[in-house]
């Protein structure tokens, strides 16, 4: 759903992508999109995904996109806007944020929040290591 929908439209929990939050967090934004591994995760994805098994791909997709399983991305053809490690990935999905402004209503990350993806396996296997600000702000 586009990010200009009314609250009404949209549930209170729902992904938006990170371009809904580039109005109010300009900064943060383009420091994200230009310095980030994460916003660029896609790539990776996609560079794969010929060599995966349909298993294989949907663990890469539990840490290389937004909201994988939760309402956020699905696939490319219909979730573009989710093919990347976003704003919600670690803030959580942001409609109503985006929708009131209002700081209570967006997480904010901890290192609880990075070890869903950045755990002990995947550093093992992938060299990942938790950094809680990651180039994003």
């Amino acid at each position: 759903m586009a990010a200009t929908e009314p609250t009404s439209v949209r549930a209170a929990s729902s992904y938006v992508g990170s371009a809904a939050c580039q109005p109010c967090h300009a900064g943060e934004y383009e420091k994200f999109q230009k310095h980030s591994k994460k916003a660029k995760s896609w790539k990776s994805v996609a560079t794969m995904a010929p060599k995966l098994t349909p298993e294989e791909l949907r663990g890469c997709y539990e840490c290389h996109v937004t909201g994988y399983g939760k309402g956020g991305f699905v696939d490319y053809a219909t979730t573009p806007q989710f093919a990347d490690v976003g704003c919600e990935t670690c803030h959580g999905p942001g409609a109503a944020h985006a929708d009131a402004g209002d700081p209570s209503l967006i997480g904010k990350p901890t290192m609880a929040t990075c070890e869903g993806c950045h755990n002990a396996s995947r550093v093992r296997s992938f060299g990942f290591k938790p950094l809680l600000h990651s180039g994003a702000h």
